[in-house]
């Protein structure tokens, strides 16, 4: 297979995850006998300093070139201090996403119960949990119009019926792979748009009659993830809650580092750890790397149908825990292992397979 993968590394500790996610790309290419090209383009404040604009033009172009894009991270100290700059980093991630019409972001949220000790839940709630959130992305309060004076600001949260049913497919879909129960998350004894959302999902079910469709006030689900993970399997919400809900859940696995994301819709894909720029590890090695490596094999499952190459990287990853192996986020009080060498680590792990 030959495909090319633009890698967008962006800010802080972006470019270091992403080196990784390459050398474990390149040894499963070199197994399989794969050919992936990478292209590399700016994004967020690294553009923003070179060409004033977080998404160039360049950037852009090179998107027609690609099928699939790999990401790191985007933000910088800098913006969230000086709230009233109008160009920010976040606004290039924003633009990409709209601009390829990357409507579902499937984020899953999985223990590894070689580590669960670091999650601050007990053992016994989190033993085996193992769901995804589908969180609909270029919708919402985040893209709708916005406005502000001296006294005053606002923004508007507006979704259309069709928007939800095609995340409702995407969620029903994989539910019909999974443990056939979609939750959908919303606010439908408050706001209209959640009431939108629960009429629409409630009719698009029909259509799926062995899947499970439980509804949930997005406050009961805040605690229901903490209390009770394991009855979740496919979870269904709009932006702003699934953005929210998915940093929460992320506690459970132990550290943020450790999850990935895909986000699908009308063009080509995008895949990223859900984890910031962490400005503060940035240039030091400390970083970890899962997220970005298990956002490339979700890029082989979701992107090229590569099943059995994203299943070897998902099981060196465990392997690799399961043998004590881990960065300073995991192993803070034994010897944690670099971000760099963690990604020698899994790529020898897949080597000997």
């Amino acid at each position: 297979m030959k495909k090319n993968i633009l890698l967008l590394p962006g800010d802080g500790i972006g470019p270091e995850v992403i080196d990784q996610a390459v050398k474990v790309i390149k040894i499963v290419s070199e197994k399989f006998n794969h050919n992936f090209n990478f292209l590399y383009a700016d994004i967020g404040h690294q553009a923003i300093l070179k060409k004033s604009d977080p998404l160039p033009k360049e950037t852009i172009n090179l998107l027609n070139h690609a099928d699939a894009i790999l990401f790191g991270a985007i933000g910088d100290p800098y913006y969230d201090n000086n709230p009233q700059l109008k160009i920010r980093p976040e606004q290039g991630l924003l633009k990409l996403r709209k601009i390829l019409g990357l409507y579902a972001n499937l984020r899953p949220i999985k223990v590894y119960n070689s580590i669960s000790n670091l999650s601050p839940l007990k053992k016994e709630l989190i033993k085996d949990v193992d769901f995804i959130v589908i969180r609909e992305l270029i919708g919402g309060i985040y893209f709708g119009k916005k406005g502000r004076d001296k006294n005053k600001a606002f923004d508007l949260c507006e979704y259309k019926k069709d928007e939800i049913i095609r995340i409702g497919k995407v969620a029903f879909e994989l539910a019909k792979k999974r443990k056939k129960k979609v939750t959908l998350v919303d606010k439908a004894n408050v706001l209209e748009t959640s009431r939108l959302w629960r009429e629409t999902i409630q009719n698009l079910s029909k259509e799926y009659p062995d899947i499970q469709l439980e509804m949930m006030f997005v406050d009961n689900a805040s605690m229901q993830i903490i209390k009770k993970p394991k009855n979740f399997d496919v979870v269904l919400t709009e932006n702003m809650f699934g953005d929210i809900l998915t940093d929460e859940a992320s506690v459970i696995a132990g550290s943020i580092g450790l999850l990935p994301s895909a986000s699908i819709g009308e063009k080509i894909a995008l895949y990223e750890p859900i984890h910031g720029s962490f400005p503060k590890a940035t240039g030091k090695d400390i970083a970890n790397p899962i997220g970005a490596i298990l956002s490339s094999a979700m890029m082989f499952e979701y992107s090229f149908n590569l099943t059995k190459e994203s299943k070897i990287i998902e099981d060196a990853v465990k392997k690799a825990l399961e043998k004590g192996f881990g960065t300073y986020d995991i192993n803070k009080k034994e010897k944690f292992y670099k971000c760099s060498e963690f990604g020698d680590i899994i790529c020898k792990i897949i080597k000997n397979y």
